[in-house]
């Protein structure tokens, strides 16, 4: 399965750079709407069989043009949600997003015991978009798409890929609307293939070439 796990669009909360996460979450800026516009162009390549999103307003209204353009219906999932920030919510000082960030990569180094202060841990972040990734293989799709979160993809995709670590996403942020894509199945592994449209190197990890993604802001809320 191929799999596209997309950044939702530019919030006002990203312009902030607050941490962001409860439910249901503010809109898209103009600019975020613009991002989500510009979408389904910068997929027209890829064959999407089924369409995710979270249950935060942004990721649905990121999700909404790619929903216009190839038919499909959205598929709400609580599952792949923000890292919910706990205590840290609506932070935006420097102590509060290292602890928030320190915590999801640890996460994807394996200590997932580790509870985001007032939290989840990353045994639960993990299992629930596992189980919407699990879901979505199950439809037979040979594309899928989710619209999610920074944190919550740089994460996952660090947890569950073989060819990157969480090393190397807390070097790597992901823009609004950046996609990263996964190929493989749950069961079998997984690969990043592209990371915000550049191809990773079969062996280091490391992107090479550039490519289109939305507007860089400082990856506090996912």
């Amino acid at each position: 399965m191929r799999l596209l796990l997309i950044r939702h669009g530019q919030t006002p909360s990203n312009v902030k750079h607050l941490l962001d996460t409860a439910e249901p979450g503010p809109a898209l800026t103009a600019l975020g709407q613009e991002q989500a516009a510009a979408l389904p162009e910068a997929l027209a390549a890829e064959d999407i069989g089924v369409l995710y999103a979270s249950t935060l307003i942004r990721t649905q209204l990121t999700a909404a043009p790619l929903a216009a353009r190839t038919g499909l219906e959205i598929r709400v999932r609580e599952g792949i949600r923000e890292l919910s920030a706990g205590e840290l919510e609506m932070r935006g000082d420097e102590q509060a997003i290292e602890t928030y960030l320190t915590t999801a990569f640890a996460w994807s180094a394996g200590d997932t015991a580790r509870r985001m202060p007032g939290g989840e841990n990353g045994v639960e972040a993990l299992r629930r978009f596992d189980s919407v990734v699990e879901e979505a293989a199950g439809t037979g799709a040979g594309t899928v798409a989710m619209v999610s979160h920074g944190a919550a993809i740089r994460m996952w995709s660090a947890a569950r890929a073989e060819n990157i670590d969480s090393a190397f996403v807390a070097a790597h942020e992901l823009d609004n609307t950046g996609v990263v894509i996964l190929s493989g199945a749950p069961g079998e592994g997984w690969r990043v293939v592209h990371w915000e449209g550049r191809a990773l190197g079969p062996e280091d990890g490391v992107p090479h070439t550039s490519g289109p993604a939305g507007e860089s802001v400082e990856d506090t809320d996912g």
